[in-house]
């Protein structure tokens, strides 16, 4: 009897208070690990979208639009506006050195305009590296240790040489991960499986559509593949080709041309044969007059604000501008009421994959919220145990003049400490947790088998591993405040115990 009175006492007064710091520290390292992960994906989401579009795009896809360098030069003059460069996108069909073939979304640009507003030239990833990447403990990145500066100003200037002509001529550079180009290596970097820079070719064929939208005839053309793109975003770097601008608009027809004009009328030339009469009447090909000039086009316009301009303002900047230009051209261009002025954000696909990824990310930190709720019965549960043992304790407090406030806050103020340590050691746990998420991941894959982070599932290639202090700290403090709220219910026993009855105990 007196050995289990013992126990009771040692399990109440030690053993019990540090189970109740444990299920603080387990919930509020849970939580934030979940909302780091979840909330550091969106992060990503959010930061990388400049990567490819910069903060602004006015698109009018498929047909494009004309004296797009105009626009330019007006938006550039404007003091919000750090630069702007023109792109066409369109869907086309890669053949690559390896044999695939695959669908791509293809970008024709101006590589060192657009690197002025996306910062292209981060991403490009053959270049000279002055330091291993994190991961890399043994320095055997190829990028270490071959001299990258040519591709790298290839990419730059989206030129090579042909293998075929050994002329110099617009080029090609691909994502990262586009067919079976590279292999990834855990340290994350790329060894080259059948990928040799300005040697190899592929082909790429495209649809031209006319400024009536009646589609043409198939274009293929061959480029020198001169270097490779990274963004992070794993859908990006697996289906986007990079070309020289001016070759994309010739091959889609949106190059600068110049209209003509066959002579003749409906009765010398019924079949439209380019045909007419001479002086004698006999029939002649006539020769075609010129008639005006057909100006080059672009699917969009890309804009990147000045710092500390944020990209609605730049966005609704960017809508007068435009505006003005309108009334410049006339029907020439596309109306201001109908062309779309974004933010990039506001993109139709973009906005939709945003708005789900928030959606996700709060509903998953409802439920491990909900889940968390459970430290506040376990806590209550502790406390009323240790009241229940202390009893005679608590009588003896109240009989030499302890008021019921005072019982009340020893107990509370026991909950407060056990909350403080747990949710600062939770923190703590959590912190290691995140900022060696990766590790502890890949450690999973070689070892276990288990690879969680797909990365053609979740876009980005690593899982995200910083901690927000911010976000720290609100869990903390709601780890903190459940531990109080738990040991509320037992101080109100413990504060209306009667004391005579209290001493009688046993």
């Amino acid at each position: 009897m007196y050995q289990t009175l013992l126990i009771r006492r040692y399990l109440t007064s030690r053993i019990m208070p540090l189970l109740a710091a444990l299920a603080v520290l387990l919930c509020t390292a849970m939580v934030l690990i979940v909302w780091s992960v979840m909330g550091g994906f969106l992060n990503m989401l959010l930061a990388s979208g400049r990567t490819m579009m910069g903060d602004v795009l006015i698109s009018w896809p498929v047909v494009g639009m004309a004296h797009y360098q105009e626009l330019i030069d007006d938006l550039e003059a404007d003091p919000l506006v750090l630069a702007a460069t023109p792109i066409v996108e369109s869907p086309g069909l890669l053949a690559t050195p390896d044999g695939s073939i695959a669908m791509v979304q293809v970008i024709g640009i101006d590589g060192r305009g657009y690197d002025r507003v996306t910062g292209y030239s981060d991403a490009v990833w053959w270049r000279n590296l002055e330091k291993p990447m994190p991961r890399d403990t043994d320095g055997d990145d190829p990028r270490l240790h071959a001299d990258f500066t040519g591709v790298f100003e290839d990419a730059l200037r989206m030129s090579g040489r042909d293998p075929r002509t050994g002329e110099d001529a617009p080029a090609m550079v691909l994502g990262v991960e586009v067919s079976q180009l590279n292999q990834r290596v855990p340290g994350g970097w790329y060894e080259p499986r059948y990928l040799q820079l300005r040697t190899d070719s592929a082909t790429l064929s495209v649809l031209p559509i006319s400024a009536r939208g009646v589609a043409i005839d198939v274009q293929a053309r061959s480029f020198p593949i001169v270097n490779q793109f990274r963004t992070g975003i794993y859908e990006v770097d697996a289906r986007t080709v990079l070309v020289r601008l001016d070759a994309l608009q010739e091959m889609l027809g949106m190059a600068a041309a110049t209209r003509v004009r066959v002579p003749g009328s409906a009765d010398a030339d019924p079949l439209g044969l380019g045909v007419t009469l001479d002086e004698r009447g006999e029939p002649v090909f006539a020769q075609p007059e010129i008639v005006g000039a057909s100006p080059a086009r672009v699917t969009t316009v890309l804009v990147r604000a000045q710092d500390g301009v944020s990209a609605q303002r730049l966005r609704d900047r960017t809508a007068e501008i435009y505006r003005d230009f309108a009334q410049r051209h006339g029907r020439a261009v596309p109306s201001p009421d109908s062309i779309p002025i974004l933010t990039w954000e506001q993109r139709p696909s973009i906005a939709a994959f945003i708005g789900a990824v928030k959606k996700e990310t709060g509903l998953v930190l409802f439920i491990f919220g909900f889940i968390s709720m459970t430290s506040v019965f376990l806590v209550l549960a502790i406390f009323w145990s240790m009241v229940s043992e202390k009893t005679k304790d608590i009588g003896v407090l109240r009989a030499v003049g302890a008021g019921r406030a005072g019982v009340a806050w020893l107990y509370l103020g026991y909950g407060l400490a056990i909350g403080v340590v747990g949710a600062t050691l939770g923190g703590l746990l959590a912190l290691v947790v995140v900022h060696n998420i990766n590790p502890i991941h890949d450690w999973m894959g070689s070892t276990l088998g288990l690879v969680v982070w797909d990365p053609s599932v979740y876009y980005f290639f690593e899982i995200p591993n910083r901690v927000e202090p911010s976000k720290a700290i609100m869990v903390m403090c709601a780890g903190v405040l459940f531990s109080v709220a738990g040991a509320l219910l037992p101080a109100i026993k413990a504060a209306h115990m009667d004391p005579v009855k209290a001493l009688r105990f046993e």
